[in-house]
Parts: C-alpha cells; structure tokens; sequence
C-alpha cells in the first residue's frame, strides 16, 4: 500500500476503490452516522417497544462500531455481510412488526394499549440488537482501514466531519418530511459508491466485480422495495418523531379522523359537539375551573390536531395558544378536522414544546390545559427522557402557575391505568399551588383522569374533595428526575437485567469479533475506553439539559448533537495547530467544567432571558465537552495502535450508554458525578511517560 499525499489517492489491494483515503473516511463515517439515526428512526416506528427503549438500537450501533473498526486490521474483504444484514432486517421488521404493546410491571409503565402484535419482546429486542451491530460494523470497518492509511489526528477530524455530514443530512430529510425510501436511497447509493470495484478489465476480475455488485445490491434492493411499499401507502406520512398513519370514516353519521403513530393509536379528531356528548369529561376542566366561568385567554399544550382547541372554542374562549410539538399532526388536524380549529381567527397556532413555549412567553392565561401530551417515544440520545418528561415536573406546574391570571387554573387530562400515576400528578398540583386541587376519574381499569387546580382554592369548583396522596404515592417528579412513570426509586428490574446481557453480548462479541487478541490489543488504551464513557454521559447531560433549556424538539435535539460534534471537531484542531497545556493542566480544565455544571444547575439557567441562557449554556456545556476531547487528542495521537485505542473508545461509549440509565436513581444531574468518577480513572491510568509533547 502507498499514499500519494499530493493526490491523496491511495494503491490498495484490499479496497479497490478510485477515491482518496479522505473521501472514503468522510463518506464512510457520514454512512455510519447516517445509517445509526435511521435505524433508530425506522426501527422505532415498526417495534413499538423501541419507541421506549430507543437507546437499545443505540447501544448496539455502538458495539458494532466498536467491533468493526477492531476488525479493520485483520479483514480480508470488504464487509459485505453489512448491507446483507441491514437488508435481512428491513425485511424481518416489515414481515413481522410490533405495533402495540401493554406493559405489565407496575414499577414502570412503558405503553397504554391494549393488544400486542408481532414477535414478543424477548425475541425482536435480541435480533435488532445483534442485527444493529453487524449493519454499522461494515461502515465502522471502512472507517477503520481509513485510520490505518493516515495520521491519527487527520484521520480522526475526516471522521467528525463525516459524521456532521452524516447528522446535517438526515436532519435536512426530517425538516423536509422525507419518508424512508430516501433514507434507503442514500444508504444503497453511498454503499454501492463505496464498496462496488469500478473495473474494465475482463475475465475473473469482471466475475469478481459483479460478485461485489450483487452481494452489495441485492439486499439493499429489497430493502427499497419495503421501503417503497411502505412510504407509498396513501395513509402514511412522516413527522420529524413518527411514522403517522390517519383513516377517515363515519360513526353514527359524525366523520371522525383516527391518528395512529408508530403503530399506536394516539388520537382521534372529532367535532367538538360529538366529542362532549360521547365523553363529557372534556368539558370538565371548563367546569372546575374559575368556578364555572368562561376563560377568555386559553392556552391548549399538545393541541394535537385540534379537537381540544374546538372543546375550548365551544366553550367561548376569546383566544386559544394552540401549542403542538408535531409539525406532521397539527398539518393534518389543520388540513382534516371536521371543525376546522386551526383555521379559526381566535387560535394562534405554534409548533414547539409546551415548557419552552411557557419560559419564553409573558402572556398571562385564564386556563391552561395540558391536553394528553403523550409522546410515544423518547428523545434520542437519552435513555428515559420522554418528549413530554418537562410538563409533568413540579417546575413545569410552578411555571404554569406563575402564567395564569387572577382567577385562573390549570388542568390536565389523559387515559391511566395506575391510580398511584393519579395520585402523583395530583400531588404535584398540590405541591405547586399549596392547595388540593379537583381531581375526577372516569372509568375503571384503563380510567380518564381530569386534575385541574386553581391559582387559588377560590378559583376552582370540585365535586368532592380528593383524598389526598397515599404513602405509596411516589413523590412528584423534577427536572433533576423527570420520570414520572417510574414507581419506585430504584432501576426496573427489566432495565438492569436487558442491560447485563447488552454488556455481555459486548464482551462476547469482541472477543470473537477480535480473534481473541481484542482485549490485549486494547489493554494499554484503558484510559481511552474510560474517556468514552465518560464523554456519552456528557453527551446526554447536555441533551437533556438543552431539552429544558430549550425544549425537547427535534430541531434541538439536532442542534445539541451538531454542536458536539463541532465541539469536538474544534479540539481537534486546536490540538492540530496549537500548542496545547499538558494533560494535566487539561484535566484541570475538564474537571473545572464538571465543578461549573454543577455549581450552576439547569434549574438556574432558566431564569435567565432566552439569549443569555444560550451563551451561559453553551458555554457551561461544552468546555468540559472541549477539555475532554483535547485530552483525548492528545493521547490519540501517540498510541501504538489507531485502531484498537480507537474502539477501546467507542467500546467505552457503550458502557456510558448503559450507565445513563443512572439518571433513574440519582438524576441527570448526578450522571456529573458518574462522569467525574470515570474521568479520576482515565487520568489515573494516563500513561506518565509521552513519546511526544504536544
């Protein structure tokens, strides 16, 4: 092998390809990114069990990585078993998906439907666990052999930026509304570009290529036939979170529109009048509140498709804030509505999360109404935070609270199957305005809760006085631990059982995936597997922090995930062309950042106007982010073996993705804690003794 560093066109035998090292390693990290995310998306819209535990298809692109560019070194052939699996799985999923699911544990509640189609858990979760590993391996193997041909630190930056590639993309697909035969469409391009030969010779050089051709083509075709299938059915669309499917139909002479998400029921838009006739409990909010009286100002968080916004309406609200975070269902509600809410002067509509739209506005409201906020899905990047996590804490009541006009209340609705779920949100409302407030329930078994409080006990008109939390009751939830769903406070056992055979599939499959020299290979690089892990509890500390900073939407979500990658990319480079402090001094620095995240919580932060919060939160955020990639740098760049200290560290980023799930007990906020303990280790086992001083 040779490198021509004028042309950057690489001589190798084993990847006949006709572009530069660089363009291989860009296009093959921003494959591995790429393929990473819409997985998670598309996996998580056919197997409802993935839309609560999305960082299960996480952690397997991680140990597939990890195991990919371990193999690297030692591969023979281009690794074609990725696109071969990636088709298989595409093809199992649309066979046999999972569109409902009803949870069974009470320590824990997972979904609210009633049925369970497709394959059990204890069968689908093991094969796109196994299945994800083996389809990023074959990117995470290109980008490997790219490490091996270059310098680390050049290497490593062509890495990050195909891995913004790989984010900016998809990104764009999700602003556009892109449904999934463009995802595959770029996939199966930028694989065949990568891994077909391009020859014009003859004979058995020919045959070779055309074998090349059709183990790369033939499965990702099939996928693009499940995926056109499905992304030309004339009832699905795509929303930036979910795959949505509608039907249109008739009951008793009154049209109504079924919104199903990621294989889900979710809601059904229904004119107001038939709506209150079927299910009077809608208007009981109207009726507790402000002691009967007709609230002019209202403001509806998860509008939906509007059918709350026409209950509000009928009900004579002046003016309606209509807030959604779902670009996709509000269009449809807009569009379908027998009433046609949205298109009604008195409602405002905006798309964004219900908390940031609260600490950005200073309008004040006679209601507000939470109206069955319930995602279906949790935010990518963080283990157990669900889109709506931030409504349901006691900040979020206090805030909502500190909007409401003299005479004014807040209320809240939704389908439960716990009365302990009950009792906990009513605590909170109590705990937020120091009064009880009205809590009815309707039904038995899977029952409709109505909560609704006043700014004070004057402004609200209960039926009876509710008894009051139980001593099982759970305390309420806080931004710090935002879980309201969790029973108990402790990890479920499914999560710690789930997790211990995710790490021992980590152990096996590297020990097999190595030839039984990974571990020894990956022995002087301890300090670089524990700064892996240490750098995903930061990764998802910043996620959820400017989720609540900022609101949990998409467009957040991307910003956070760019700007860490731009973060480390800046390390990168500082430690490219600048002399650097020792890593001591850095780890100073890093160590400096944890205390300033901690000194100054989220909570704090969000008292702050909306621009000065940005700076104070970048900046609190991404210096130990920076730090830390600096002392990663730094010691990249005089390891023996790029490759093995480089899965060493993306082997340790599966164990951060597993140690997440701590939040549950201690709080996002203690993962600094977790992070700081792994950092003491990474620079006890720093090597004392540097080849080169950068």
């Amino acid at each position: 092998m040779a490198v021509d560093s004028a042309t950057d066109h690489v001589v190798t035998t084993g990847w006949p390809s006709p572009f530069g090292v660089r363009t291989r390693l860009v296009a093959s990290s921003a494959l591995m990114l790429f393929v990473e995310l819409a997985l998670i998306r598309w996996t998580g819209s056919n197997v409802v069990h993935l839309s609560y535990f999305s960082n299960f298809v996480l952690l397997g692109s991680f140990l597939g990585i990890g195991i990919g560019v371990l193999r690297s070194g030692r591969a023979k052939r281009l690794p074609y078993y990725s696109p071969i699996m990636l088709g298989l799985l595409v093809l199992v999923i649309a066979w046999k998906p999972v569109t409902v699911d009803r949870g069974s544990s009470s320590s824990v509640i997972y979904f609210t439907s009633l049925n369970t189609t497709g394959p059990p858990v204890w069968v689908i979760l093991p094969i796109i666990f196994v299945a994800a590993a083996v389809v990023l391996a074959g990117p995470a193997e290109l980008v490997g052999r790219c490490f091996a041909e270059l310098p680390r630190l050049t290497a490593y930056r062509f890495d990050l930026v195909g891995s913004l590639i790989g984010i900016v993309t998809f990104t764009a697909l999700s602003f556009l509304g892109a449904p999934p035969i463009w995802w595959g469409l770029i996939v199966t391009v930028v694989f065949a570009v990568l891994m077909i030969p391009r020859s014009s010779g003859a004979g058995r050089r020919a045959v070779a290529t055309a074998l090349s051709a059709a183990m790369v083509l033939a499965p990702l075709l099939v996928m693009l036939g499940v995926l056109f299938k499905e992304s030309t059915k004339s009832d699905n669309s795509w929303s930036p979170y979910y795959k949505v499917q509608t039907k249109q139909y008739t009951w008793e002479g009154v049209p109504l529109l079924t919104i199903t998400v990621n294989g889900v029921p979710h809601q059904q838009a229904i004119p107001a009048d038939a709506r209150l006739q079927w299910e009077p409990q809608y208007g009981l909010p109207y009726e507790r509140a402000t002691a009967g009286k007709q609230p002019k100002n209202v403001l509806i968080i998860g509008a939906g498709s509007g059918s709350d916004v026409a209950i509000a309406l009928k009900k004579g609200a002046q003016h309606v804030d209509a807030v959604e975070i779902d670009p996709r269902i509000r269009d449809l509600g807009k569009a379908l509505h027998p009433d046609r809410p949205y298109q009604d002067p008195r409602v405002s509509s905006h798309i964004d999360d219900g908390r940031a739209f609260l600490s950005r506005t200073d309008k004040k409201y006679d209601l507000i109404l939470l109206a069955l906020p319930d995602s279906l899905t949790l935010v990518n990047g963080a283990s157990s935070l669900r889109l709506e996590s931030y409504l349901f804490t006691q900040q979020a009541f206090e805030s909502a609270r500190d909007h409401l006009n003299p005479g004014g209340a807040f209320a809240m609705y939704n389908y439960y199957r716990e009365t302990w779920l009950i009792d906990r949100l009513a605590s909170t409302a109590q705990h937020a305005f120091g009064h009880k407030p009205c809590v009815d329930k309707i039904g038995d078994g899977l029952q409709q809760a109505v909560v609704t409080v006043g700014l004070t006990e004057q402004d609200q008109n209960c039926s009876a006085e509710w008894a009051g939390a139980t001593a099982q009751t759970p305390p309420p939830a806080t931004d710090n631990r935002p879980f309201l769903y969790l029973f108990t406070d402790r990890i479920p056992s499914l999560y710690l059982v789930t997790l211990g055979l995710i790490l021992v599939a980590g152990l096996v499959g590297v020990g097999i995936a190595g030839g039984g020299a990974s571990y020894r290979r990956m022995r002087p690089y301890a300090d670089l597997f524990l700064l892996g892990a240490g750098f995903m509890l930061l990764e998802t500390k910043s996620i959820t922090g400017f989720a609540l900073l900022f609101g949990t939407t998409w467009v957040v979500n991307a910003i956070v995930f760019a700007g860490v990658l731009v973060a480390v990319l800046a390390a990168v480079e500082v430690t490219r062309r600048f002399k650097t402090p020792p890593i001591k001094v850095m780890f100073a620095v890093l160590f400096g950042g944890l205390a300033l995240s901690w000194v100054f919580p989220d909570s704090w932060l969000l008292g702050m106007p909306v621009g000065l919060r940005a700076l104070v939160a970048v900046l609190i955020a991404f210096l130990p982010i920076f730090a830390a990639n600096v002392i990663f740098a730094k010691r990249f760049t005089d390891t023996a073996d790029g490759t093995a200290s480089f899965g060493a560290n993306l082997l340790g980023a599966m164990l951060g993705g597993c140690l997440e799930y701590a939040a549950l007990i201690i709080g996002f906020h203690g993962l600094l804690i977790v992070a700081a303990l792994l950092y003491v280790g990474a620079f006890l086992l720093t090597p004392k003794v540097r080849s080169v001083a950068k």
